[in-house]
């Protein structure tokens, strides 16, 4: 996988390209439709796949503090893509001088003159140049002139649904991550690393818990318990000397069952939404390894109890419905993994 940061990264020599252009954020079902139709083209043309994609957000240039909180990070957008056959990824730095160029002159400038496209595979509602004046009829127009042949995908719906990042992001806020999942084709995940909590977890209910710092423009599920799974994705293994681990050392890459808290926690008093994981029968020392959570399914809302014992009692009843659930996963896991 070959990653460009700016049109000067691209290898002057690119003979030839076939290339999808959006934010593509969370790469949902919609997204990778387009990507695979991109690369079955690639590989028929004997040329590279790129994908292009924008960082920030272009709402983040034109709406500074409305726009919309990010499903996938710029790097793991690009994991992603690499996983549905793109060849490289060209990410491209959203500015209001990007915004101003002419849709002609973002036609030739990156696909024709840097990219050296064959052919252009976008979306029915893909816009570009100036205030958006660029569509699909301009996108077509443009091809014809400079020998540029244009594939223009309609929308994936599904159960009368447009699948679309704006469809994720609301079952997120209804804390409905099993139609979010539907809609990603993959389970939703937020990365980032462990940082020291208020250390009650551990010390005084006896479920220690990984706590996440993450920024506030990523999106979160709904205030509530989750079902889902823990990975170390840094390369430094768990210690077993130093930790307190049950069952082994922890390793990364390995799914972990997991009971999630996203949200306050009102029985103590805080204010600060975090996102904190329990792995099951675990209890490493966690501190300053990066990490992903992802969600499965929602276990039950945030809920202020009157005591301790009446929390300790939820909570052995999520670890409980958290076994349930992700035994049921596991198989779905193990199914879509490839065996020698």
């Amino acid at each position: 996988m070959d990653i460009w940061r700016g049109l000067t990264e691209v290898p002057a020599d690119l003979e030839g390209s076939v290339v999808t252009i959006g934010v593509f954020d969370g790469v949902h079902r919609g997204h990778q439709t387009l990507m695979r139709e991109a690369a079955q083209q690639a590989r028929e043309r004997g040329v590279p796949c790129v994908m292009v994609t924008f960082d920030p957000h272009p709402l983040t240039v034109f709406l500074p503090g409305r726009q919309p909180t990010r499903l996938a990070p710029v790097d793991f957008r690009i994991t992603l893509a690499e996983a549905e056959g793109v060849d490289a990824v060209l990410v491209i730095d959203f500015t209001r001088e990007l915004a101003g160029v002419s849709p002609e002159g973002y036609f030739t400038t990156m696909l024709v003159d840097v990219l050296h496209a064959k052919s252009v595979v976008v979306g029915e509602n893909f816009t570009f140049g100036t205030n958006g004046e660029g569509t699909e009829a301009t996108m077509r127009e443009l091809g014809a002139q400079h020998g540029v042949d244009v594939t223009i995908m309609p929308l994936l719906h599904d159960e009368d649904l447009r699948i679309c990042s704006t469809l994720v992001r609301d079952f997120l806020v209804d804390g409905d991550v099993a139609r979010a999942n539907w809609a990603l084709g993959r389970r939703y995940s937020v990365r980032g690393e462990v940082v020291r909590g208020a250390g009650r977890g551990g010390k005084e209910l006896g479920y220690p818990t990984a706590n996440l710092y993450l920024p506030e423009t990523v999106a979160l599920p709904a205030d509530g318990v989750y079902a889902g799974w823990f990975t170390i994705t840094d390369d430094r293994v768990i210690d077993r000397e130093i930790s307190r681990d049950i069952d082994g050392d922890m390793v990364p890459g390995v799914r972990y069952p997991t009971a999630v808290s996203v949200g306050t926690n009102p029985t103590f008093g805080d204010e600060r939404r975090s996102v904190e994981a329990f792995v099951l029968d675990r209890d490493a020392d966690l501190y300053g390894h990066h990490v992903m959570v992802e969600f499965v399914d929602h276990l039950r809302p945030m809920v202020k109890f009157n005591g301790i014992e009446d929390l300790l009692d939820a909570m052995a009843a999520d670890v409980a419905k958290t076994r349930e659930i992700l035994a049921w996963d596991k198989e779905l896991l193990d199914a879509a993994t490839p065996t020698d």
